[in-house]
Order: structure tokens, then C-alpha cells, then sequence
């Protein structure tokens, strides 16, 4: 799972069952990438278009809740679909199925194996907002520097990636 139009990258490598649905994709990438799921979201898979239909915004949506990722994918490794999270500030993040793998004994997935950076806080902008952010947050005399630093509430890192959290989070999405 990388997020697009963001440098350095930020990024999740995450193993999930085939049966998963995207419904279910979709609550392993809030907690995998960090996104607190306030927002909207669609995926874009061969150019359908999947999510939680709503007739007030886009009744042209599949519904995601019963489509398995091996009805979508089967077999093929390096196949590439897109998932975009909160609609105005268009997080898009490319999801690439690297490789189709063994479930391996006394595994609960999904898993998250590896990662970077920390995900930009909700409501930042999009990729444009968060680079303006950190421009701001890495220079301590820049006049919106104390207003962006109440605004965040707590301390951000943008560099830190917490394997351990992550994985805490995506074992209690099935608890």
C-alpha cells in the first residue's frame, strides 16, 4: 500500500487472506496506513469503480462489501488497483499484490510485515497540504508554525513507523 504523490514514500506491506473482501480491505488500510475512517472512500480495480454505495453522492459504485480480493485478482502477482480515502482532500494510495503466498501456520491475518513514515494527519490537505505542513513544521520560525502545532493536538513525527502499533491494530479489527 504506498501513498501516492508523496516524497520521501509512505508505505505499508501488509499480508491478507484471499477471501478478504474489499470492505474488509478498506478497514485494513485505515489501520494499516493510520487514517481514522472519518471520511468517504472508493477503489478503482480495472477501472470499476467499488465502495459503499450512496445515492446522495455516487450511486454508480459497486458494492465492496461481497467482492473477494481472489474473485478480483485469482492468481496474477504485480497487479496494481487504487484506493482513494476522504474525497476532498483525495488521499490516493496504489496497492500492488506483490505476491500470492501459502497462509502459513499459526498466522492471524492480516499482518503488516514492514512500513514506512508515519501517515499525514486527517484533514491536512492532501499531498499538496501535507508538504506545505512539514515546511511549516520544520522551520520553528515560521509565523503559522504555533497555530499548526495547536492544530495537530500532539506531536507528529512524520519519519516514525510503528510496526508493533500497526500490527496491535489490525489483530483487533477481528476481536
Amino acid at each position: 500500500i504506498t501513498l501516492r504523490q508523496i516524497k520521501p514514500p509512505i508505505w505499508r506491506r501488509v499480508v491478507v487472506e484471499s477471501n478478504t473482501t474489499l470492505g474488509q480491505l478498506h478497514s485494513i488500510v485505515q489501520e494499516a496506513m493510520g487514517w481514522d475512517d472519518y471520511h468517504l472512500h472508493s477503489w478503482n480495480i480495472y477501472g470499476m469503480e467499488y465502495g459503499v454505495p450512496d445515492e446522495d453522492y455516487n450511486s454508480d459504485l459497486h458494492n465492496e462489501k461481497n467482492v473477494k480480493l481472489s474473485k478480483l485478482v485469482g492468481s496474477s502477482e504485480k497487479i496494481k488497483f487504487y484506493y482513494t480515502y476522504d474525497f476532498g482532500d483525495s488521499w490516493e494510495h496504489e496497492i500492488l499484490v506483490e505476491k500470492i503466498l501459502a497462509s502459513a501456520p499459526d498466522t492471524r491475518y492480516p499482518i503488516c510485515v514492514a512500513g514506512k513514515r508515519a501517515c499525514p494527519p486527517e484533514d491536512c490537505g492532501g499531498a499538496w497540504g501535507y508538504a506545505e505542513l512539514l515546511t511549516i513544521l520544520n522551520d520553528t520560525e515560521n509565523p503559522e508554525y504555533e497555530e499548526k502545532i495547536e492544530w495537530l493536538e500532539e506531536e507528529f513525527e512524520p519519519s516514525k513507523f510503528d510496526l508493533k502499533e500497526v500490527n496491535s491494530r489490525l489483530q483487533n479489527l477481528y476481536e
